[in-house]
């Protein structure tokens, strides 16, 4: 089991892109999903699979688990999913030595571009890259589980 500090941004620019590598393409979606848990299906560039189990509504650090499955298993629970299927490419960006995950998401959340920072330890805020915008770390609405259930914020 891994422990993580995850923090949440929505981007402000494109300032990431000329630093980001080439991006995976991700489709996501839940099986169960309630305020302190999920189960979440994640495919990666169409070639494997991913299970993970998430516990806990603690905003900063929450308990994972993560199991390989077969991929055509996956293909078939996304007949199950519950809420919007999520589409999105997920571009790494390294900054001062720490890894962000910069996600841009197609379909239904077309327009939404968010990055996480995920470390041991807390990051100070003059450390984070400028092209952060508004830290939504806590707020339910922008877990991808919500984002699911829910839609863009606001819309």
């Amino acid at each position: 089991m891994a422990k993580e500090i995850e923090r949440k941004f929505l981007v402000r620019d494109d300032g990431w892109r000329k630093l980001a590598d080439a991006g995976v393409s991700i489709v996501q979606f839940y099986v169960a999903a309630s305020d302190d848990r999920s189960v979440r299906i994640r495919i990666r560039d169409d070639r494997d699979a991913l299970l993970t189990l998430k516990f806990g509504s603690a905003a900063l650090e929450r308990d994972e688990f993560e199991y390989p499955v077969p991929l055509d298993d996956a293909r078939e629970m996304q007949g199950f999913a519950v809420g919007r299927v999520i589409e999105k490419t997920r571009h790494i960006v390294i900054h001062c030595g720490k890894r962000y995950e910069v996600d841009r998401f197609a379909g239904a959340l077309d327009g939404l571009v968010v990055a996480e920072l995920e470390t041991p330890e807390m990051v100070a805020d003059e450390d984070l890259p400028p092209w952060l915008g508004r830290e939504v770390t806590g707020e339910a609405a922008f877990y991808n589980a919500a984002l699911a259930l829910n839609g863009i914020p606001g819309d």
